[in-house]
């Protein structure tokens, strides 16, 4: 199987003491894309760099809700020039987090507009990160839907908004949750999406799937995700990692 992972944070700290030996042992292990997502300006160098050693890894460019607060003018600049470069896929990973509350939301919203904005401008998907904050993160889409695509990361939301994000020109991604005990609202959002909509992440080193739920998650785990997708849509592993592959490569403009 291929599969392709297209929410990873593996330049986080907890890398640091295996991070080239584990990158370089995922192809042995299915892995045939992964997407670095990128959460402060500042890590746009460092993954641009990353992504330039390993030809299966790719990048984006955002700065995360949690520091909207940190964002200027200066800022958005670096994230445009970033998408320049081959290896910079999207934008992201950006959005609003009313959980957390890092900063005000007024900031976040016109944060996640302005970078909204410009994936339209550059013609790039967007990483969409929505914690308890469904109905301005549908808002802020919707009036830049022209033009727009990307990926609902660690989708939280209803049935019907994903399927309405789906009209937008969007992929709904599931990670490590869909395997909790007590994840039936999303098992029958998973059951009833269109297999074409539906792409896989791990967002490690988080979100790790049961049985190592509490553990470090990487890329290797995420076939554990997959499997769980394939038992609730009655199909095979096989024609699951197939199809969500295909939808990711589909979304970035990569060929298979």
């Amino acid at each position: 199987m291929k599969l392709f992972d297209t929410h990873a944070h593996l330049l986080d700290e907890r890398f640091d003491i295996d991070r080239n030996k584990l990158i370089e042992s995922l192809p042995s292990h299915g892995i045939t894309r992964v997407l670095e997502a990128c959460c402060e300006s500042i890590d746009i160098n460092k993954i641009n760099a990353l992504v330039r050693i390993y030809p299966f890894l790719y990048g984006s460019a955002g700065v995360h809700p949690h520091a909207a607060s940190r964002v200027n003018m200066h800022t958005l600049v670096k994230i445009e020039r970033a998408l320049e470069y081959e290896r910079i896929l999207a934008v992201g990973e950006i959005g609003l987090d009313y959980h957390y509350d890092h900063s005000p939301r007024d900031i976040q919203k016109r944060v996640f507009a302005d970078q909204l904005a410009i994936a339209q401008e550059k013609g790039k998907p967007v990483l969409v990160h929505d914690r308890e904050a469904h109905s301005d993160c549908m808002s802020l889409i919707r009036a830049h839907r022209n033009g727009l695509r990307g990926i609902m990361h660690c989708y939280a939301g209803s049935l019907e908004d994903a399927k309405r994000y789906i009209d937008y020109g969007f992929l709904i991604a599931f990670g490590g949750a869909l395997t909790f005990r007590n994840a039936t609202r999303l098992t029958a959002i998973a059951r009833e999406l269109p297999l074409d909509s539906i792409v896989i992440e791990t967002d490690c080193p988080y979100m790790t799937p049961i049985p190592y739920r509490g553990e470090r998650n990487d890329p290797r785990l995420m076939h554990i995700t997959l499997e769980r997708l394939a038992e609730i849509r009655g199909i095979t592993a096989e024609k699951a990692a197939e199809a969500t592959t295909s939808n990711a490569n589909r979304l970035f403009g990569l060929q298979s």
